[in-house]
């Protein structure tokens, strides 16, 4: 009900914005292009993204950012079918773009990834995120490696280091709990899934890449193994109340939790609120839970900016697409945040994200694709849903990937 009442109100937002007359009814030579997103956190660094695009491109760029995935995700949709048209947007791979792509809503960017793949901007093996039927959609917005982001100063209090194998990673948050410290934060909102991702992941990756493509089951023994994995950390109370409101970022510099395992985006938070890598926080690979596998498994994802297919200004639109992923765009936009980029030319200035970027892109971890996007998005609805019960209440597991698999049958009945 709280989802749909976030949608109806985007709906209505939309409405009342094309009443008032500010979408573009026909087409326009743009200087200035709307960049609708769900990063609203952001803003200052799209900002500066827009001062610099006119200065180098005359093409200036004003984002307009939101906070609920639920009803930013409605605000595009109802886009389709208005006056009211962003310029740029951001999105989902995986699922959710295929399912847009398919309703002929985004501007096709297969030249745009030809041209920079041959320049060296953009690698061949990112595109296969963005194609579908053989083409290719948007460019990335970012591209993010998970791991874990941990309170320095605590590990430090403790005598701990960042584990190498997955018992130094219980030991730690044994030592933790022995002092009264919380190990690890978990939200029953949104990001529900990482844990989920990340042990099963790390437990057995063929399992996961099965369960994403509906040749596995969510109530098949590996799975329940994990959920029971799962179970177990939480009720050795490892982690923080999953229904606290605050701000993860704020979680790990206050201390209320000493580690938050997030993409690398998330350094972005730690730079905002003033914190210095190395010296008040740090980041380390999670270790595989399976110590027998090959190589460890590690989250990847990557964010699409997207033009719609029928945008105000298409040509403005692709010639900012085409400056993004160019290396002095994203030399600042990587810069800016303290991030890693899509561009394989520009240098990481935080030492531990620059390893792991280098070491990723040298095939030293197994790459596994972000369960948000791997999932299709009816599936994901119904995991969502799950796991935020799951972590609220733990004996429940059984029951909630029943429920998932219901989902999951419905969908792979007509998806094979």
């Amino acid at each position: 009900m709280y989802r749909s009442r976030l949608a109806t109100l985007g709906v209505a937002a939309l409405v009342l914005a094309a009443c008032g007359g500010n979408g573009a009814t026909t087409q326009e030579k743009k200087t200035e292009l709307t960049l609708y997103n769900d990063k609203g956190a952001w803003t200052k660094f799209f900002d500066e993204m827009g001062v610099l695009s006119k200065q180098r491109i005359g093409l200036g760029m004003k984002p307009t950012g939101y906070t609920d995935s639920a009803q930013y995700q409605a605000f595009i949709k109802a886009s389709f079918r208005t006056n009211v048209k962003p310029d740029l947007f951001t999105w989902q791979t995986g699922g959710m773009l295929e399912e847009i792509v398919k309703q002929k809503q985004v501007a096709d960017t297969t030249a745009v990834w030809q041209e920079a793949i041959k320049a060296g901007d953009l690698s061949q093996d990112l595109a296969t995120y963005y194609t579908i039927g053989g083409k290719q959609y948007c460019v990335p917005m970012n591209v993010a490696y998970w791991g874990m982001f941990y309170n320095k100063k605590l590990f430090d209090q403790h005598d701990l280091a960042p584990p190498q194998t997955w018992d130094e990673l219980i030991k730690v948050a044994d030592t933790l709990k022995q002092n009264g410290v919380k190990a690890f934060y978990h939200t029953s909102v949104l990001f529900s899934f990482v844990w989920f991702e990340q042990l099963l992941a790390g437990t057995d990756p063929d399992l996961y890449d099965r369960l994403s493509t509906g040749k596995a089951k969510y109530t098949d023994p590996g799975v329940v193994q994990v959920m029971e994995r799962w179970k177990s950390m939480i009720d050795a109370g490892y982690f923080i109340n999953p229904g606290d409101k605050t701000d993860p970022g704020d979680v790990l510099k206050n201390g209320k939790a000493a580690m938050v395992s997030f993409g690398t985006w998330f350094n972005t938070s730690m730079t905002q609120r003033d914190m210095k890598a190395g010296t008040d926080y740090g980041f380390f690979v999670i270790p595989n839970v399976n110590a027998a596998l090959p190589k460890t498994s590690m989250i990847f994802e990557s964010g699409p900016l997207c033009s719609l297919d029928k945008a105000a200004d298409p040509e403005a639109s692709m010639k900012y697409l085409k400056w993004w992923t160019s290396a002095e765009a994203q030399e600042k936009w990587a810069t800016s945040r303290g991030d890693v980029s899509a561009n394989p030319k520009v240098a990481i200035q935080d030492e531990a994200l620059g390893a792991v970027t280098k070491d990723a892109g040298s095939g030293k971890y197994r790459l596994v694709n972000r369960y948000f996007e791997a999932t299709p998005p009816p599936v994901l609805t119904a995991a969502l849903d799950g796991f935020g019960k799951f972590v609220t209440e733990p004996d429940s597991y059984k029951e909630v990937l029943e429920t998932i698999q219901k989902a999951a049958d419905e969908y792979w009945s007509t998806h094979q």
